[in-house]
């Protein structure tokens, strides 16, 4: 068996940890012997990293392919068609390895659509030659990424049903995979037989030793300049990430404390939001250090370590497609204060765990902020990010709250306003910011007394959490996928359809976040 991992990139993030943590199970697992891993990818991972996944892998051959015409399309040199026959080459050459024996392709985040030529490539010479791809998708690329949809250079992708022939396809040698439940019954609708449900795999393992913590700490002291409570959020430095609500937090809850993230921003889009949020700290003096591991010290603490070390764990996300950091926050035994992600909040319910200090939203008294200029750069920005539609998604869309309520000022949720919104809330003395929205969110009020005695509450790893989670579960549903029928073509037009049902879904007013639409709102 010859078992080949296509993901665009081998960066620190949540797709990464998956192909870590799984790829041993698999290995372990497999009715066949695997002879060869193969990682394909746009760029090369890191040493260590690619060092540490070897040692897992017990022996079993693992070697990379470096194809940068596989990676993002904003990285791309190359473009239309001369681009479209490097990857037709490349793919072709991927599976061509005449090795004799059976291939099975698991491809992450194709869904994603930041490479619809890999996409179309990958999926047409999978079902040309019969070989077994696992479309594994994390992600999606209409949920609030219009802006990525919008720069595609090829007019080609510029049609919803190209994107959905290229992302999903409509193959029987094609089995569509979600890490969520309610992704996994949109797939499941549309493509029976030949889509499932794969949560994460996450191994608790034991907490990082007393004496690792202590380094981490004292390394935290370093950086930041004292010794202070810190509040993580282990993370790169995404708008979905909605950071300025975890700062709100940190500031309310315990003000002594530094909001320390882990990874930097990947993307330019990205670092102007992450400078306008680190600009604005400067200005303020407020207790923030963004992307403390960005620097990528070789002798820098591992996260769990940051995370044993922190006082409280924070996960204050938009969108999450399965919401790891909240599990990894309960193997490390750190509070955890996290945001109910109407996603994966079911999903974490039913693996067994129960969040004491999770979320829905915080209530903002509508005077800490400039109202009327935040309805009129919402209205300016909401048009032009519907702009970067289709015409046929555009009608779809809900309105978002600010502009639901149109001159007359009301309390709104923190998520629902732009950065710029969030950062007027910020400055505000925080003892004025407390008291003007300490009634409309009375949970708030329980936390900060915990928050000051140091009694913030832990969760536990429950037992049943191994049926789900553990690496031999994650092994058989695996197994189990890639055992669906192989061959069984799926309904005409499966994937059009089930990436309609998606949209109809993704754009509903409750899924509206202005901090998405562009990164300077």
């Amino acid at each position: 068996m010859v078992l080949l991992i296509v993901h665009h990139h081998f960066r620190p993030g949540g797709v990464r940890r998956v192909i870590e943590v799984a790829t041993p199970a698999l290995v372990e697992h497999w009715p066949e012997p695997v002879r060869l891993v193969r990682l394909v990818s746009g760029e090369a991972p890191e040493a260590g990293w690619l060092r540490h996944f070897r040692r897992e892998l017990r022996g079993t051959r693992v070697d990379v392919v470096i194809e940068p015409a596989l990676g993002y399309l904003a990285d791309q040199r190359l473009t239309g068609e001369r681009l479209q026959q490097r990857l037709s080459a490349a793919v072709r050459g991927l599976l061509d390895g005449g090795w004799g024996e059976p291939v099975l392709v698991w491809a992450h985040n194709l869904g994603l659509g930041r490479n619809p030529y890999l996409s179309r490539e990958l999926t047409l010479e999978c079902d040309r030659r019969s070989t077994l791809l696992v479309a594994h998708h994390h992600d999606w690329w209409f949920e609030n990424r219009w802006q990525h949809y919008a720069a595609l250079r090829e007019p080609g992708f510029r049609r919803l049903d190209a994107m959905a022939d290229a992302v999903l396809g409509n193959s029987g040698w094609i089995i569509q995979v979600a890490i969520n439940r309610a992704d996994a019954a949109v797939l499941g609708r549309h493509y029976p037989g030949l889509s499932g449900w794969l949560p994460n795999p996450v191994d608790p393992g034991n907490p990082p030793a007393r004496e690792r913590v202590d380094r981490a700490r004292r390394w935290f002291g370093d950086r930041l300049g004292e010794e202070a409570p810190v509040w993580l959020v282990p993370a790169r430095l995404l708008r979905r990430k909605n950071l300025a609500e975890a700062l709100l937090l940190t500031r309310w809850l315990r003000p002594e404390a530094w909001l320390v993230t882990t990874g930097g921003a990947s993307s330019a889009e990205e670092r102007a939001y992450a400078d306008a949020l680190a600009e604005a700290a400067r200005a303020h003096g407020w207790r923030l250090r963004l992307g403390i591991l960005a620097a990528g010290e070789s002798t820098a603490p591992q996260v769990s370590e940051l995370m044993g070390a922190s006082e409280a764990v924070l996960l204050t996300s938009l969108q999450e497609g399965f919401g790891l950091p909240y599990l990894e926050a309960v193997a490390v035994r750190r509070p955890l204060i996290a945001r109910r992600v109407p996603l994966v909040a079911p999903d974490l319910a039913q693996f067994g765990f129960r969040f004491p200090q999770m979320y829905r939203e915080i209530g903002i008294d509508p005077s800490l902020f400039d109202w009327a200029g935040e309805r009129d750069r919402q209205a300016k920005a909401f048009r032009e990010w519907r702009r970067q539609m289709p015409r046929a998604v555009r009608r779809h869309v809900g309105e978002p709250a600010v502009l639901a309520a149109g001159r007359n000022p009301c309390r709104v949720p923190f998520s629902r306003l732009s950065l710029t919104a969030q950062l007027e809330v910020l400055a505000q003395p925080v003892e004025v910011s407390w008291r003007r929205c300490a009634a409309a969110n009375r949970f708030l009020v329980r936390w900060r007394e915990r928050a000051r005695a140091g009694r913030l509450e832990v969760s536990s790893w429950p037992r049943s959490a191994s049926r789900w989670l553990g690496g031999a579960a994650y092994a058989r549903r695996f197994l189990e996928l890639a055992g669906l029928g192989a061959g069984r073509r799926p309904v005409r037009d499966a994937g059009r359809r089930a990436q309609q049902a998606l949209l109809d879904r993704k754009l509903r007013a409750e899924n509206i976040y202005p901090l998405l639409w562009r990164a300077r709102l």
